[in-house]
């Protein structure tokens, strides 16, 4: 079987440095949430994205629907740094000329060296039906589906698709850019992903009702059908008259039976009076979803310049935050992918949050279809709050806004002509401003792409309404050292120690719900259940309590029958041997051997 490889200077440091990445637990910060502090619920994390992606992944490996990224273009212009700690010479070397610009000769290998971890974690996180959503321009698409089709397989390759960024024209450019790319990619296999995609709901503002019909709006299809059926062909004759047979190569779309019986149930529409051919009403609760294509388009799913315009909206009177985003993508956008690749339950995940779009768009679809689905976003500047954050408290909650309503009132190109007789134009333009001024609040001019724009604005507040919800706000805390813990420098919270533990001993997620802290108990998988003897408590971890014992063995093997237990503890009062010997099946793991050497001092 083929192989596809990309390499990349650098690729042989990176190629498993997701691996020595070390845990960090995620620290809530609960004044800066909405609702009650909740790990398995939604999520901003604010930190470096690899180091946040390793703190997910014992809650989370295996378990996320989809995933949409939005990361750096490598324009040159972005002013991203490359910053992994990778343990090399050559990378650190690299250092020195971040940030990454246009004259860095090896920018593309970075972005590929930056990209390498993220996306091996990502994958690990997929759940095994998911699906990845990546956006990318001219400057990485090429690698990027390289780098795609080494981790995830060609196999799993699903599709291209081409957004229309922008509808305005870019004179400045050799070819105007108008779309960017989006790739597509699934855990399993694409004919598998195939059975659990969604179609695209029909857009139902293409229903009317101009015949009164009592079932309410309908739409019209051909009633024609592709090839050849001697049952389907016949002769219809049509209200006016006139005789009509299928189109050539195809049949009719049923039988003439079947015909007559739409038409006494008046499910035939007949266009232009009866001189063209039949079409049948169809309601919107039968029609069928739409396989979703490689093309999108501005006024389906927005572009930059809507998008930008709408974060302003969100952030009226603080537009300087909002401006701190050079292209956020369109909630549209994301809702569209969303419609694809999730069900109401699903977990979305996105690492590159910046100004939280996917938050937005998660939201606004659990609004739409009274979903529960979860976001989990990362972003590691330093605007995670005030702009991503407050985004989606601002969503939840509902915010006010000031916008401007413009009406074009002239468009004309500027014409070496035109240019000639100004003048007329002024002319032009002052008779306007007279006649149509006091429609507006104000007439403005401007000359943008070689066109001259007149247009009246007309100011506007509005207050939107908030679409509810919550989310738990978290910084990255200390490295977990396991060996450094009895020092009492870092103490992980007890959910969060045994997240990581759970993960390690089960390369399974832990359900946080499950976690009885009080019992010891962390929670179980296929083949044993976890227990956590800890408490973040320095003085309690050199107790006594802190350590199996023959009793609480034979507690928990008394409760659970099921399946055998693995007992993580700092310490044990009780031999393997005895444990053995009772049948009790029970395992004793030994927190780092700095606690572990207490029952022998």
């Amino acid at each position: 079987m083929f192989m596809t490889e990309i390499n990349f200077k650098g690729k042989e440091f990176v190629y498993n440095h997701h691996l020595s990445v070390p845990f960090h637990p995620l620290v809530p910060h609960a004044d800066k949430g909405v609702g009650e502090v909740a790990f398995d619920g939604n999520l901003i994390v604010q930190g470096d994205n690899l180091k946040a992606l390793k703190a997910l992944m014992p809650m989370y490996a295996g378990k996320v629907d989809c995933i949409f990224i939005d990361p750096p273009y490598n324009t040159g212009h972005e002013g991203w740094g490359y910053n992994d700690n990778v343990n090399s010479p050559m990378i650190k070397e690299w250092l020195a000329s971040n940030p990454v610009g246009e004259d860095d000769g090896l920018r593309h290998d970075k972005w590929c060296a930056m990209m390498w971890p993220r996306l091996r974690l990502l994958h690990e996180l997929l759940g095994e039906t998911g699906s990845i959503w990546i956006t990318l321009d001219d400057n990485e698409i090429h690698r990027g589906r390289a780098i795609l089709d080494e981790i995830f397989g060609t196999d799993s390759f699903v599709g291209q698709i081409a957004w229309q960024k922008r509808t305005s024209r870019e004179n400045r450019a050799v070819l105007s850019p108008s779309i960017d790319h989006m790739l597509v990619y699934s855990k399993c296999l694409k004919d598998t992903w195939k059975l659990r995609r969604n179609l695209l709901v029909p857009n139902e503002n293409g229903y009317t009702n101009s015949d009164d019909d009592p079932r309410g709006a309908w739409a019209s299809i051909p009633f024609s059908a592709q090839g050849h059926r001697d049952n389907q062909v016949y002769t219809i004759v049509s209200p006016a008259g006139v005789k009509l047979k299928p189109p050539k190569g195809r049949c009719w779309g049923a039988t003439e039976p079947e015909f007559e019986r739409l038409k006494r149930e008046k499910r035939v529409h007949w266009p232009k009076n009866g001189q063209s051919r039949p079409r049948i009403k169809q309601y919107p609760e039968e029609a069928k979803g739409l396989v979703p294509m490689t093309l999108w388009f501005a006024k389906e799913v927005g572009d930059t310049e809507s998008s930008k315009k709408h974060l302003l909206e969100v952030f009226a009177g603080n537009e300087d935050v909002a401006l701190e985003i050079h292209a956020p993508k369109p909630v549209g956008l994301v809702k569209r992918v969303l419609e694809i690749a999730t069900n109401r339950d699903s977990i979305v995940l996105d690492s590159f949050a910046g100004s939280g779009t996917t938050a937005h768009a998660v939201l606004e679809q659990n609004n739409f279809d009274k979903g529960s689905r979860k976001f989990v976003l990362v972003e590691m500047e330093d605007y995670a709050d005030r702009l991503t954050a407050e985004r989606t408290r601002k969503v939840i909650g509902g915010y006010a806004y000031q916008g401007t309503q413009s009406t074009e009132l002239l468009r004309e190109s500027i014409t070496w002509t035109r240019f000639k007789n100004a003048e007329r134009t002024l002319e032009k333009i002052s008779k306007i401003q007279v006649l149509d001024g006091p429609k507006f609040d104000r007439v403005t001019t401007e000359v943008k792409d070689g066109e001259l724009i007149v247009s009246g604005e007309k100011d506007y507040a509005q207050n939107t309404e908030g679409l509810g919800g919550s989310f738990t706000y978290c910084t990255l805390g200390d490295a977990v050292e396991m060996d450094k813990i009895l020092t009492g420098e870092a103490l992980p919270a007890y959910n969060q120690l045994g997240a990581l533990l759970f993960h390690m001993a089960t390369n399974c997620p832990l359900e946080m719900a499950g976690i009885d802290q009080g019992a010891n108990y962390l929670g179980q998988s296929e083949d044993r259940h976890v227990w956590l003897i800890y408490r973040d408590d320095l003085d309690w971890l050199k107790s006594q309590e802190a350590a199996l014992t023959l009793s609480f063995a034979r507690q928990i093997a008394a409760d659970k029958t099921d399946k055998p237990h693995l007992v993580f503890a700092p310490a044990r009062f009780v031999s393997q041997k005895l444990l053995n010997e009772e049948h009790l099946q029970v395992e004793f793991a030994p927190l780092p051997f700095a606690l572990y050497r207490i029952e022998r001092n």
